[in-house]
């Protein structure tokens, strides 16, 4: 089957209504789950997020995100205070997560926590409370966060990812083809049906 990779970044509330849409299997198996630095991808890209400056682009993308996750029949969106923080210690844990075998749980943890419990994932207590509940070593956790290698992880993650034309989140690959945005998820499980 052909390959297919999801780029995501725990600050994206997008990325959140893609992610459990494919942890419910729209996009079939085998999938990578990615985690990327959007903070670094814009920079790379030249971009910003439409969360931040123009006030009313803001207030309608945060309508667009309560919208879908009903359409969903995900929980209401609780925003964390502030929205959006900064994510580079809960992106360095969670690419952690994943090389110890656990980054889909620690991954779909988090978006959780950040979107349907409000809790604000640039708090490193708050990170260090999902590693925990997903069964990682919070010393640990805190320790990588900080290791020159889990940094390198990401960074090359996120720069890959621009390589390849990547520019935000939720981003799907299928072979050669990207399809940006949660709304471009069926788009992909039907070009992976088709492969």
């Amino acid at each position: 089957m052909t390959r297919a990779t999801f780029y995501f970044d725990l600050g994206s509330p997008f990325a959140y209504l893609a992610a459990e849409r494919v942890a419910d299997e729209v996009l079939p198996e085998p999938i990578t789950w990615q985690p990327l630095s959007l903070g670094a991808l814009f920079k790379l890209a030249g971009r910003s997020s439409w969360s931040l400056g123009d006030p009313e682009r803001r207030r309608e993308g945060i309508a667009e995100v309560q919208r879908r996750a009903a359409l969903y029949g995900l929980p209401p969106v609780r925003w964390p205070e502030p929205w959006p923080s900064n994510y580079l210690f809960a992106m360095r844990a969670c690419t952690y997560a994943f090389q110890q075998g656990l980054g889909r749980q620690f991954a779909v943890r988090a978006f959780r926590d950040s979107f349907q419990y409000g809790h604000d994932l640039g708090l490193p207590e708050c990170v260090l409370q999902v590693a925990g509940e997903v069964g990682l070593d919070r010393r640990a956790v805190e320790d990588a966060t900080q290791n020159p290698e889990v940094k390198l992880a990401l960074r090359a993650a996120t720069e890959a990812a621009h390589e390849l034309g990547v520019f935000g989140v939720p981003t799907f690959a299928v072979g050669d083809e990207l399809f940006w945005g949660d709304d471009r998820l069926e788009d992909a499980a039907r070009l992976r049906h088709a492969g």
